[in-house]
């Protein structure tokens, strides 16, 4: 299918659920098959999910519902990312079975769907389940059962939980660091001027709303608003805004509700500047989300153009340097192995988190256990694709500590400065980070490391 007949399924699906049309988004060759000390060891059946020749996963994903416009796209591109391991090596010679299964961003789908692929799929570990207030239906069933969950595809802060969830991994950048880092820029680049909050009521939007609360002055808040998936009439949110005379609104929003943000912002001749969360503001999805949601009205807008200016965050070198190793690795991938979906920032995070998860595999040795796998991740991993370490320990299963500040133009996310890191808490200073960026194996295969 191609791009504009999806997205014009994803936005003719989406409202018709909700009932509103809108008026008016280097390692060598086959190093993972040889760089552990004990690569001499016999392939064994070392745990559930794993054969002698197979690795299998599982996943919740919103392949339909209010998410998944964008968010669709993320499994098949980790897939792909397999796919491509597989047939290079694969992870000591194993290949890895990715099985994801449908939960249309609703968290009763995601109980149903976790526990089949747990129960009745036998999967070795769930990974980058999507969704907070989704995985968070299956948080606790998933560390009851001792089932590594690793690199959750969400910033929830309540990942980062050992004593009460020890089995689980964020991977981003948490949703609290995210709002500092936005919040000090808010802060800084507008001070004086009227601020409003726009954000999902959960989790994901309230901690989101507490890094924001921690860099900006209460005084500047005017108006905080909020939605639910569920429900795309925002008109009244935006009505608030306007009222307030925000001149500036902050979003912690999934892809749909910052088109619809967008949108009725226009059909309010509202023109106030949008700072938006980085899980919603992949650009090519976006602007396609905008006309979409458009037509569906019988209006002509060009999302792509009305999208440029928005300020946002990345954590991965932007998609716009087609220089860069990493890029470059993926997009190889992309055109073998995912081609019909276009190279947005969502199947580049699918590429990075399976990345991510092969060389944590890697890391759990030849024939590893369940646990092996979460000694693994507690021990660090290497930065790999991200600008940002990992905060990985015992004692911490946060994902990235950092992220640039980027404007949305002509497509792409423009970083505006350094990456900056921070942590969690409301006194943590943020800072630039003075590491640098790696660069992708040859192979394109991560190696295992001490």
């Amino acid at each position: 299918m191609k791009r504009s007949q999806r997205l014009r399924w994803q936005a003719t699906t989406l409202m018709t659920v909700a009932g509103l049309a809108v008026a008016a988004c280097s390692s060598s060759s086959s190093s993972s098959a040889t760089s552990s000390a004990s690569s001499n060891a016999a392939l064994t059946a070392s745990a559930p999910g794993i054969t002698a020749t197979t690795i299998t996963i599982g996943s919740h994903q919103p392949l339909t519902g209010p998410a998944a416009p964008g968010y669709s796209e993320i499994a098949p591109a980790s897939n792909a990312y397999f796919q491509y391991v597989n047939a290079n090596g694969g992870v000591y010679g194993r290949k890895i079975v990715y099985k994801y299964l449908d939960d249309g961003y609703n968290p009763t789908n995601t109980s149903s769907v976790v526990r089949q692929l747990v129960l009745q799929n036998g999967v070795y570990a769930i990974f980058n389940g999507l969704g907070t207030p989704t995985h968070l239906a299956a948080v606790s069933f998933l560390n009851s059962e001792k089932i590594p969950d690793v690199f959750v595809a969400s910033g929830c802060e309540c990942w980062n939980n050992p004593a009460q969830y020890p089995q689980t991994f964020g991977w981003q950048i948490d949703y609290v660091r995210e709002g500092k880092i936005l919040g000090q820029y808010v802060a800084q680049h507008f001070k004086g001027m009227k601020v409003g909050y726009f954000y999902q009521n959960d989790e994901f939007g309230q901690d989101g709303v507490k890094g924001l609360d921690y860099e900006i002055p209460a005084s500047m808040v005017k108006s905080r608003q909020t939605y639910v998936p569920t429900n795309v009439n925002i008109a009244p949110q935006v009505a608030a805004l306007k009222a307030s005379g925000a001149q500036v609104i902050v979003a912690f929003a999934i892809p749909a509700f910052t088109a619809l943000l967008k949108l009725y912002t226009l059909k309010l001749s509202y023109n106030p500047t949008l700072v938006v969360s980085n899980v919603g503001t992949d650009p090519i999805t976006l602007g396609g989300l905008v006309s979409a949601f458009a037509k569906q009205s019988g209006a002509t807008l060009n999302g792509s153009a009305l999208i440029n200016g928005i300020i946002t965050d990345g954590y991965a070198p932007s998609l716009g340097d087609t220089s860069n190793s990493w890029i470059a690795l993926f997009k190889k991938v992309h055109d073998q192995y995912d081609a019909k979906a276009p190279f947005d920032g969502n199947v580049y995070y699918g590429m990075q988190t399976a990345y991510a998860f092969v060389q944590a595999m890697l890391n759990a040795g030849r024939n590893p256990t369940r646990q092996d796998l979460v000694t693994a991740i507690q021990k660090g991993l290497p930065q790999g694709p991200t600008l940002a370490p990992y905060a990985y320990s015992a004692t911490d299963h946060s994902g990235m500590t950092g992220a640039y500040i980027g404007k949305i133009d002509n497509g792409v996310i423009v970083q505006q400065g350094s990456v900056l890191v921070t942590d969690a808490t409301s006194t943590g200073p943020i800072t630039t980070f003075a590491g640098t960026e790696l660069q992708a194996p040859a192979s394109g295969v991560p190696s295992a490391s001490s």
